[in-house]
């Protein structure tokens, strides 16, 4: 066996060990047994409708929809500023700002959230939604910086030159015309940063106090083998709306690429 034949080998092995939940997730979500266990039962859509009767699942959805909506477009309008600066203009310290905001991509979330909870009870800080908010845009920055700095990079500088030249301010030029060439890029960044902020558990669950988002909501609800079914019949909608975000924010990242000229290097899918 030669060596690419072998990295294919462990590339399949790989995919099919981290995939292979997810394809059992709609079996056992179709699955007319309260046992998660094979052989299947026969099929039934009757935990889909128990789910859809759960009124306080709905409320941790509105309590997700919040958070989620709301750190995408902190995170996002961070991520404009950090990426702007980044690949524009030349500062004293820029390595290690940058650094410090790309950070919590590389530190444990179990770490983040425990210095967060500290440091918020020490300051008095009641926990809430808001705290949730706060933690998911820490975490959720460096995505869109990231995916950000990509768009801000392809951009042609002698169109801002050009507007120079033609009476634009500085202002008017990044309203006009750097604003809508990165329109994709943001709107992918907005779809990432939601679609991380749905997913994500550790820290709403740290953070959250009495207002559970949906991940904490459905953490709770394994306790009770009878709400298991419902809790893989939501999580199968769950996987179907996350990979929809994805392949959205792919398009317009390709797109954004695409329209400024520049190179794709990788993606999300």
């Amino acid at each position: 066996m030669n060596k690419a034949t072998g990295l294919r080998t462990y590339a399949v092995i790989y995919l099919i060990f981290l995939y292979a939940p997810i394809v059992l997730l709609p079996m056992f979500a179709f699955n007319d047994s309260k046992i998660i266990a094979f052989p299947l039962s026969g099929f039934t859509t009757n935990w889909f409708a128990e789910m859809w009767a759960d009124k306080q699942l709905f409320k941790s959805l509105q309590n997700s929809m919040i958070v989620s909506v709301s750190t995408a477009v902190l995170s996002t309008i961070f991520g404009i500023f950090a990426a702007r600066a980044s690949t524009r203009y030349v500062f004293p310290g820029k390595g290690g700002v940058l650094g410090l905001i790309m950070l919590p991509l590389v530190l444990p979330e179990m770490i983040v959230a425990m210095s967060l909870l500290v440091v918020l009870l020490a300051i008095g800080v009641p926990l809430s939604i808001f705290t949730i908010i706060l933690g998911h845009v820490l975490i959720c920055t460096p995505f869109a910086v990231a995916i950000l700095s990509s768009a801000f990079q392809s951009l042609d500088r002698s169109l801002e030159e050009a507007a120079y030249d033609l009476g634009e301010t500085p202002l008017s030029t990044f309203r006009l015309i750097v604003l809508p060439l990165v329109m994709p890029g943001i709107i992918s960044s907005f779809l990432i940063c939601f679609t991380i902020s749905l997913d994500e558990f550790i820290i709403a669950y740290f953070l959250g106090g009495t207002d559970t988002p949906l991940s904490a909501y459905i953490y709770g609800q394994f306790r009770f083998p009878a709400r298991v079914p419902s809790m893989l019949a939501l999580g199968t909608i769950l996987v179907l709306v996350s990979i929809c975000l994805l392949a959205i924010a792919e398009y317009f990242r390709r797109r954004g690429i695409a329209k400024t000229g520049g190179t794709d290097t990788g993606g999300f899918l």
